[in-house]
């Protein structure tokens, strides 16, 4: 019968991967490959996200985030701004359908615009560990208290 596919009969007895079972050994080595293949493939795709866009000099650049938006860049427009070795710090959406962020910092004379940049988004990652410390220390506080 033409378009039918021909049955193999020693694919009939074969059983699917998760369904064999596996030396637990030979699992665990199994799961830290995959673990190291999955941090490997997020290292290199963040390295991607941020592309330093043409005409950029130690104390003047514009950066291309790839998929983010205003929830990043106003964020990190403000933490940045803070660094009173900032002249300018501003970001843009270049079109509502592209998933990009455009970031442009100009420093005074004496400060590298990476070392900022880098700086900014170190600021940013404390200061939400610090939003989630108080609201896990809130939330647990508001669950002791509906206990009583």
């Amino acid at each position: 019968m033409p378009g039918k596919i021909p049955e193999d009969e020693s694919m009939l007895d074969a059983q699917p991967l998760a369904d064999q079972e596996a030396d637990p050994e030979q699992q665990e080595e199994m799961e830290e490959e995959e673990e190291e293949d999955e941090e490997a493939e997020f290292i290199a795709n963040d390295h991607q996200r941020i592309t330093i866009l043409p005409g950029a000099v130690e104390t003047a650049a514009s950066f291309q985030f790839e998929g983010e938006d205003h929830t990043l860049g106003n964020a990190l427009r403000y933490v940045i701004m803070k660094n009173p070795d900032v002249e300018f710090c501003g970001y843009t959406m270049p079109h509502p359908s592209e998933p990009k962020m455009n970031l442009r910092i100009q420093t005074y004379d004496s400060t590298n615009v990476f070392t900022v940049l880098e700086k900014g988004l170190d600021d940013l990652m404390d200061l939400c560990d610090v939003v989630t410390e108080k609201f896990t220390i809130s939330r647990d506080n508001f669950e002791a208290s509906k206990m009583q």
